[in-house]
């Protein structure tokens, strides 16, 4: 598939920073911001809702459906906890972002997860459920494992998103 402009996951735990990356990114680059959460509220491409979790039942079909235009143009980045559902034919970067557990723990307390939710996220991130997950998803060569604890280290994960952006413009101009 031929594109001008590159798609990137920002994918991660919640909590590890994934919106604020993308928002920031998307504001610098130009490139569009896709928030998952926002397009399955939005266009209900949703099963219902889970009390425990307080989160929708994600239908995949349907989002795939709601964002395949998008994807197939080009400069989207898809900001979300999973990866995996999206085809490797639309995806030139999968960013991981990670975060220690002290951190998490605060950004998820202070979110007032439940429980079973808080609980369930802090077993993600400590077992790298999400960073084997885009291992095993895409080529390893386009997954990048970035540190998101401080505003000193998100400025310094979008200067490197960006770096990668310039290098694939050159890399794909036609």
């Amino acid at each position: 598939m031929s594109r001008s402009l590159p798609n990137i996951i920002i994918t991660g735990t919640p909590g590890t920073g994934k919106t604020s990356h993308s928002e920031l990114l998307a504001e610098r680059t130009g490139l569009r911001h896709i928030s998952v959460n926002k397009v399955v509220k939005d266009k209900e491409c949703h099963e219902g809702w889970d009390d425990e979790f307080q989160s929708w039942i994600v239908d995949e079909d349907k989002l795939l459906d709601a964002i395949e235009e998008d994807a197939k143009q080009g400069g989207c980045i898809i900001d979300w906890h999973a990866c995996d559902l999206f085809p490797k034919s639309w995806i030139d970067l999968v960013v991981v972002l990670r975060a220690d557990t002290a951190t998490l723990y605060d950004r998820l307390k202070a979110r007032k997860y439940s429980e079973a939710k808080l609980q369930e996220n802090m077993d993600s991130e400590i077992m790298e459920v999400l960073l084997q997950e885009a291992k095993e998803s895409y080529d390893e060569e386009i997954v990048v494992e970035l540190q998101s604890v401080d505003t000193d280290g998100m400025e310094s994960n979008i200067e490197r998103i960006e770096q990668w952006l310039d290098q694939w413009k050159k890399n794909n101009a036609s």
